[in-house]
């Protein structure tokens, strides 16, 4: 651990320094790339070998999305080498599939030394964070999966970037997390998570909860809910629920480090007895902070995160994908993150130029705070002048690097006709329905009517427990006057072209069904989350509805 927080103040401060002159770090860090690149088989294609500047960079080489790569790709599933790096394969990144078909994102030891940098910045951005708080790093838990989904044909193992992760780094999991790794090694879900809590629980002085996404934190808060009795009663002997399909080889190695814990077991009732439930934080008192994604799709959930943590601090850590790392957080409970100049080259989108196929481009100082861009990123995956179709606001500079923060993705869009909604409108209005009607929402997913061209907005809501809504016709009412007021198009489009919104109150348990049928599709465990604006409604289909409202009010005579 002491080692661990070194490295990470070390890679603070060396991040910190070369934000100082944050262009010469990217020239820097694109020359060495270009250089090591340029006779692979996309390097030879690109003529890497002649590229000398970044302004001849810009012009040689296209702006592609990732279907272009895809070709490239194949051949390294199939175990051609040199192709779009030099290195050795070490694993295949598989993206989750959200937003589309999954893509595969070669990995080697010097992509990962280069993500690592930014990881290893944030932690020491953490540590100062908690110094600041007078609180303490220490041990963790997280439940992510660490199987892999298989070997491709070339014989390289491949799945989503966190179990990449996992497997390179065993031996720093083991001392930094309250669990074996060998829980992450569990199939099925709610067993992987009992057991990585059970394991936990024993350990009072755990400091951290680490988890991809905020919905995920929930999902593990709730699996504490729901097993509360059965953990405290293993925990008190020693043992693991015989009921959990667990492989019997697993099962044994996981119970043969199981102690009776009867102390804390005791601890734990008297938690459960007092509050009716158990919580994070009555769990472990000393619990400091809580990492997990900022931004985007993310924002919704932290109004509940005070039912479980307190005032526990959330820490972003970076912002990254399959394909690179682009932002490194700075402090605990904010959003904008510090462009990751050393992970990556980068180059951005102005929105008046979204439309062109392909378009000028600004380097990092040249873009402007409150702006939205899209991002364009180089890295030594192989990817040149990626366009990975998110799309960032600039928040502010931290000395001459920007402070970026993911908004949306470039198709997530939602337009009855023109209006163009966004996860960020749909978000802050429904964020806003909550303070306003005192209510708390499990989730949401505003699709399109399939009965009407245009078709109308429907919001389809699920009641966290406890909760009820008294006047849904007064919440649609409110919901139109919100959306038109985070997305002023709408409001337009409403009063003359679209047709009115309805309301559908889903059952409980209704998201839980929604996340089944992802997992159903394809789309990995460890990586659900919900768009909360979709134009394919099959995903809702057939959910069983409580009340379903239709509102026919003209919305200008609600404006005015």
């Amino acid at each position: 651990m002491s080692l661990l927080k070194f490295l990470g103040w070390q890679a603070k401060h060396r991040l910190i320094r070369h934000t100082r002159s944050a262009q010469s770090t990217q020239e820097k860090f694109l020359r060495t790339l270009i250089n090591h690149h340029r006779n692979t088989k996309i390097g030879t294609d690109f003529k890497l070998s002649k590229i000398q500047t970044i302004e001849q960079f810009r012009q040689h080489i296209p702006i592609y999305p990732y279907e272009f790569y895809e070709s490239y790709t194949d051949r390294i599933v199939n175990g051609e080498t040199n192709v779009l790096t030099p290195d050795k394969i070490d694993y295949i990144n598989l993206t989750s599939g959200s937003t589309g078909r999954k893509k595969q994102v070669p990995v080697t030891a010097r992509f990962q030394a280069s993500l690592r940098r930014a990881d290893l910045a944030s932690l020491g951005f953490a540590l100062d964070a908690l110094r600041d708080r007078q609180s303490s790093f220490g041990r963790s838990i997280i439940t992510n999966s660490a199987q892999i989904q298989g070997i491709t044909p070339g014989g390289t193992e491949f799945g989503p970037v966190s179990v990449g992760s996992l497997r390179k780094g065993q031996f720093l999991f083991e001392q930094g997390f309250s669990l074996p790794y060998a829980a992450l090694n569990v199939s099925d879900t709610a067993a992987r998570h009992y057991v990585c809590l059970l394991f936990a629980l024993s350990d009072a002085d755990m400091r951290g909860f680490i988890t991809n996404f905020p919905m995920l934190v929930l999902r593990t808060c709730q699996y504490l809910e729901d097993f509360a009795e059965s953990l405290i009663q293993d925990l008190a002997q020693g043992t693991i629920a015989p009921d959990l399909p667990i492989d019997p080889p697993l099962r044994r190695q996981l119970e043969g480090l199981r102690r009776p814990n009867p102390r804390r077991a005791d601890f734990l009732r008297a938690a459960l007895e007092r509050d009716g439930r158990l919580t994070p934080k009555a769990a472990w008192p000393k619990l400091s902070y809580v990492f997990t994604a900022r931004g985007g799709t993310s924002d919704f959930y932290f109004d509940r995160f005070p039912a479980y943590f307190g005032d526990t601090p959330i820490f972003g850590g970076i912002y990254g994908t399959a394909e690179g790392t682009f932002s490194v957080i700075p402090a605990f409970n904010v959003d904008g993150g510090i462009l990751a100049i050393e992970s990556g080259f980068f180059e951005f989108i102005a929105e008046d130029h979204w439309h062109e196929d392909q378009p000028p481009t600004l380097l990092p100082h040249e873009v402007q705070v409150g702006h939205r861009y899209r991002i364009l990123v180089t890295s030594y995956s192989g990817f040149y002048r990626y366009d990975i179709g998110d799309v960032i606001e600039v928040t502010g500079f931290y000395n001459a690097a920007p402070r970026i923060v993911f908004r949306h993705r470039r198709g997530g869009l939602l337009s009855s006709t023109t209006e163009k909604t966004t996860e960020f409108h749909a978000i802050e209005t429904l964020r806003t329905l909550q303070e306003e009607f005192q209510i708390k929402l499990e989730d949401f997913c505003i699709t399109l009517a399939d009965d009407a061209i245009p078709g109308g907005y429907v919001v389809n809501i699920e009641l966290a427990s406890g909760y009820t809504l008294a006047d849904p016709d007064h919440f649609l009412k409110r919901f139109e006057y919100w959306m038109a007021t985070f997305n002023e198009p709408y409001g337009t489009v409403r009063q003359s072209q679209v047709p009115p919104p309805r309301l559908r109150v889903l059952r409980s348990g209704s998201f839980v069904e929604v996340r089944r049928r992802q997992v159903q599709r394809g789309m990995f465990d460890s990586q659900l989350k919900i768009l909360h604006i979709q134009n394919d409604s099959s995903l809702l289909a057939d959910l069983p509805i409580e009340q379903e409202v239709l509102w026919d009010t003209p919305l200008s005579a609600m404006l005015f």
